[in-house]
């Protein structure tokens, strides 16, 4: 028998679209100068590696989202507890608009999510600094 699936991933991204606040680039590049702001890298490790981030983002997996924001969570994280702006952002702005949706949907405030993502930055000229890979540990 096939899945019949009713709310598709468009129907999830508009919905987190019209809640959340979506920012441009050029926007977020501005609104990362100022220090009420936090940009959250929602990127896997691994594509952080391969394309470089933005100085000063605070990496958290989308997979960690919700246990790193929820302050009775064995996992929560402080940054999460400061009375900043949070700014999502993943590689083209679809992870991004869940994540900010989810943060929203938590309580967090404000959170908005950067349209077109990490390679919406880049494009438009925003600072990116390569990371080194970590190496693997040997046994």
């Amino acid at each position: 028998m096939t899945q019949t699936i009713t709310r598709g991933i468009k129907a999830m991204i508009d919905e987190a679209n019209a809640v959340v606040e979506v920012m441009t680039a050029a926007d977020a590049i501005a609104a990362a100068k100022r220090p009420d702001v936090i940009l959250v890298d929602i990127r896997d490790p691994r594509e952080i590696e391969r394309d470089g981030r933005i100085p000063g983002a605070f990496s958290c997996t989308r997979g960690m989202l919700e246990f790193w924001i929820d302050p009775q969570s064995p996992y929560a994280k402080p940054i999460f507890q400061e009375n900043k702006k949070f700014i999502f952002h993943c590689a083209g702005g679809l992870r991004s608009a869940l994540a900010a949706k989810t943060a929203h949907d938590m309580g967090l405030a404000p959170v908005a999510h950067m349209a077109g993502g990490f390679a919406a930055w880049r494009d438009a000229g925003g600072a990116v600094e390569m990371v080194e890979p970590r190496k693997a540990k040997s046994n």
